[in-house]
């Protein structure tokens, strides 16, 4: 016991003081290196969560200064970028649009309309964005769109005035699209065929927009501006060949209305297959001849359509339209983006500055770099050390993680093997206490105590047959020994009634074994005596009268029948001399080394931790 106790003090002292030292040593540099890495890991999400912030509240801001900027390098000024910003906002704020792509059309616009001043080119766009909005178009067609019709009716722009020639076409334009169940972009594309054929040949805008409007009701936009030009294109040498005229007297081509008028008196108001083929002839095309026949059709509903569209003043109707599919969320989500938008666009040229600042410091240090190129590499050598370092740690606790991981694993592990023991040890209980009930029911039953006396009268029996030769010795012939002889015979014959038990020994009459009645044959030949003698001649000169009886010459001993041989005197059996010395001689007291040492006591002025009282397990166990 000594000996364990001073081997696990020198275990301590010698191993597990020092491992103890070192795991702390461990712990320590572990425990620094994820509050190192903690700590790096939060300060960096904490930077890169205020930088996304602040972008985030200052992006409106970005955004529309990108766009501004785009719109500044087509040499607009400062002020018209300001009253542009200003309606951009207003914009937004009022149909619940992009403030943004508001300005962007408005770079398109300045890209097709040169000479536009600040309060034009805000005009414009806000047209061409409420136009947008009434007739379901994306901004983009409707921009060009208007580039398009200023480039057709440029001079009754120049007129009217851009400003408000551009209002009409907005105003005209929604009208005709509800008139006519048509797109902004059907009627863009209608107008960018025709181009500015009809337009030269002294046609106003709304009867124009009339007659693209009306074959719309039957084709796409485009088909239509299409058969549009074809007509154009064969007036001049139609009215010849018809010997009809189709000018005025400055050579402009007389109204819609008034050429058909001219055509139906000529041919009626419905076409024949030689009528037709006689304006194909006329006019040049099929597309010519497709459309008088469908504005001959209904010359009055284009006459109302030609007055309505004449009448259209201003882009109220392309207001109300807009403002009809206005959504109201659009409208909040696009005022919050004005609001943003206004409020950090005031400090954005400050911000601005700061990061042109860090810009062109990074390009100092890209310079630097080059110019000092032993000093770029010692900072990148320092920078992937930092960094190496970290991962060195990273890989330190990685590896705890998995030692502890393997470690819990295994307590689950062990824990289950317990688990499953008990469960075992539940069993055994459950299946021994069964056993014991099983036990306790078989033995409550009759049956069960009449078989065990069965049994045990068998065994008794048994017994009896087995001693029998000695009590037969020692009780003779006696009236009591008798009756125990009969008695034992009628339970025997009880006992072979039960099947399967079958006892042929008698107390009464015991069977004659084979060697008992060889051991009678000899005594009746020679009396008892020859057991003793050692050969025949001695034997003879006893007994004179068996002389003439043939006996062999020797009787070996060997060949004397096995009671004989047990009555032999030298076969008589004794205890061994040792075993008598043994049990006679007194018991010698054992000793055994005792070792006596005073007290022994274990100071421990710090106690034990957790980790010391499991190693201190450990050892014990061995």
């Amino acid at each position: 016991m000594i000996e364990k106790l001073l081997m696990q003090i020198g275990l301590n002292d010698q191993i597990t003081k020092p491992l103890q030292g070192i795991t702390k040593q461990v712990q320590s540099t572990m425990n620094a290196g994820k509050q190192g890495m903690q700590d790096m890991a939060v300060g960096g999400a904490g930077l890169v969560a205020s930088g996304f912030a602040i972008q985030e509240a200052l992006m409106p801001a970005i955004e529309m200064d990108r766009k501004i900027g785009e719109v500044k390098s087509l040499g607009v000024t400062d002020d018209a970028l300001k009253q542009l910003t200003q309606t951009a906002f207003e914009f937004s704020s009022e149909y619940g649009k992009s403030a943004t792509d508001f300005v962007a059309a408005s770079y398109d616009i300045q890209s097709a309309i040169a000479g536009l001043d600040g309060n034009e080119l805000s005009q414009f766009t806000k047209a061409s964005g409420v136009l947008a909005a009434a007739t379901k178009a994306d901004t983009s067609t409707i921009t060009s769109y208007m580039g398009t019709m200023y480039g057709i009716f440029k001079n009754q722009a120049e007129e009217m005035g851009k400003g408000e020639w551009v209002e009409q076409v907005a105003g005209m334009t929604a009208s005709a699209v509800q008139m006519f169940k048509t797109t902004g972009n059907e009627m863009s594309a209608a107008f960018t065929s025709v181009g500015a054929n009809a337009t030269s040949a002294g046609i106003a805008m709304s009867e124009q927009m009339a007659i693209l409007g009306t074959l719309q009701a039957t084709m796409s936009g485009s088909e239509a501006g299409t058969k549009y030009k074809a007509f154009l294109a064969g007036v001049g040498t139609a009215q010849d060949k018809l010997n009809l005229k189709f000018t005025d007297a400055q050579g402009n081509m007389l109204p819609m209305l008034d050429i058909l008028d001219k055509l139906k008196g000529k041919f009626g108001d419905t076409l024949e297959v030689t009528e037709s083929d006689a304006l194909k002839k006329a006019f040049g095309s099929e597309e010519a001849v497709s459309l008088i026949k469908l504005l001959m059709a209904d010359t009055q509903g284009l006459a109302g359509s030609i007055e309505a569209l004449g009448q259209v003043k201003g882009m109220t109707k392309a207001e109300e339209m807009a403002g009809a599919m206005t959504d109201q969320w659009e409208r909040l989500e696009a005022s919050w983006f004005a609001v943003r938008a206004a409020v950090f666009g005031a400090i954005l040229p400050s911000i601005n500055a700061v990061v042109g600042s860090m810009a062109d410091g990074m390009v100092y240090l890209t310079g630097w770099t080059e110019e000092f190129p032993f000093l770029t590499q010692v900072l990148g050598y320092v920078a992937i050390g930092a960094l190496a370092l970290g991962g060195v740690v990273a890989s330190l606790s990685l590896v705890m993680g998995i030692a502890r991981m393997m470690s819990a694993g295994w307590a689950v592990t062990t824990g289950t093997l317990n688990g499953v023991l008990k469960l075992l040890r539940i069993n055994t209980m459950a299946m021994t206490a069964a056993t014991w009930l099983m036990n306790a029911a078989l033995w409550a039953n009759p049956i069960t105590w009449v078989i065990a006396g069965i049994v045990a009268l068998v065994a008794a029996v048994g017994a009896m047959i087995y001693w029998w030769d000695d009590l037969k010795a020692a009780f003779g012939d006696t009236a009591v020994f008798k009756f125990l002889a009969d008695t034992i015979d009628w339970v025997i014959d009880k006992l072979n009634m039960i099947p399967g038990i079958d006892i042929e020994w008698r107390a009464g009459e015991m069977p004659e074994a084979p060697a008992m009645k060889a051991v009678e044959q000899v005594e009746k030949a020679a009396p008892p005596a020859i057991a003793t003698l050692p050969d025949a001649a001695t034997y003879q000169a006893q007994h004179p009268a068996m002389t003439a009886a043939p006996l062999p010459e020797q009787v070996s001993a060997d060949d004397m029948p096995t009671a004989i041989q047990y009555k032999r005197p030298e076969n008589t059996p004794s205890v061994p001399p040792s075993m008598v010395q043994t049990m006679t001689s007194p018991t010698p007291s054992q000793t055994s080394n005792i070792r006596q040492y005073g007290d022994v006591y274990i100071d421990a002025p710090n106690g034990m931790t957790p980790d010391q009282l499991a190693e201190w397990d450990e050892l014990n166990a061995g």
